[in-house]
């Protein structure tokens, strides 16, 4: 009599990780130097006893490697986390792996990259923290070249966003910047959005912006507006006359929006009220905002 055939051995069931970032922020995600960060992984499904193998990269070479037991989440998912601090700037990011056992199949997943950055930099700076504070500033809609190299283009994006989150109006990154970036604090809230493309001047914060039509932000400037003796009319007006190149009055590329006020590239724009009642923005932007504006765009002057 012959034996009966040996059954073939069980599949182990496959599964699959997906792993998210904490403690990290900002887009795309960054961290500060000697700031924790925490990849959390979700296995499905959960296979009791098992283990997976957390690697941590920066700039492609390992840094840290560990084991970590997956633990039941319920709804037949299981879970996983494990931290990392680097002291040192770079773009790091964890890979997540499990070994094919008897129990369950091999899996394995890649966490987003997190970018280590110098928490304090200035005018001068170049690199890794200086394209970071770039991009994340040009994902806020700040007018910010994307040249790595933080010049006075970079430091009048970062003064109008200090102004906008309520900080010393310096052209310095400390950590408190990074930090509110992280969390994407500083973004412009469009109030007049029912005008369509237009333009709005906010004195309390002494910032401008450029509104596309539904809302949507398109650039936001640094301003000086009227001192307290000779204050900038407030309401919604519109530009009716447009004057290229700079007049007698040292105006350069001039929107007049009512009687003689006017945005317009200036010299001298503080960081505080201190024209005559017009819109002062820095001469480098002026070109920009004058191409942008068209005789007819609706203007909007306000305080909070």
């Amino acid at each position: 009599m012959l034996a009966p055939p040996t059954p073939p051995p069980a599949v182990p069931p496959s599964g699959h990780v997906r792993l998210a970032l904490e403690h990290a922020g900002g887009k795309p995600p960054f961290a500060l130097l000697g700031q924790r960060i925490v990849v959390e992984g979700t296995v499905a499904p959960y296979v009791g006893g098992q283990q997976v193998s957390v690697s941590f990269y920066r700039d492609g070479r390992e840094q840290q490697a560990t084991s970590v037991a997956v633990t039941a989440t319920g709804k037949g998912t299981g879970h996983f986390r494990v931290g990392f601090v680097s002291h040192y700037g770079g773009l790091v990011q964890a890979r997540a792996a499990h070994a094919a056992t008897a129990q369950q199949g091999s899996f394995a997943g890649v966490a987003p990259a997190v970018r280590y950055v110098s928490a304090s930099i200035g005018p001068g700076a170049s690199g890794q923290s200086a394209r970071l504070l770039q991009s994340e500033l040009a994902a806020l809609h700040y007018a910010v070249p994307r040249s790595g190299v933080f010049e006075e283009g970079t430091e009048r994006a970062l003064v109008a966003y200090r102004k906008m989150t309520g900080l010393e109006r310096v052209g310095l990154a400390g950590r408190q910047v990074f930090e509110r970036l992280a969390r994407g604090a500083g973004g412009f809230r469009v109030r007049y959005a029912a005008d369509g493309r237009h333009v709005e001047a906010d004195l309390t914060r002494q910032v401008l912006a450029e509104i596309e039509a539904g809302g949507r932000v398109r650039a936001i400037y640094t301003i000086s507006s009227g001192k307290p003796s000779t204050p900038t009319v407030l309401g919604r007006y519109r530009v009716y006359l447009k004057t290229p190149g700079y007049n007698s009055e040292g105006m350069l590329d001039s929107n007049y929006f009512i009687r003689g006020y006017a945005i317009h590239g200036y010299a001298e724009v503080p960081t505080y009220a201190a024209s005559h009642g017009c819109l002062r923005v820095p001469i480098p932007d002026a070109a920009s905002i004058y191409e942008w504006v068209r005789v007819g765009t609706p203007v909007d002057v306000y305080y909070e």
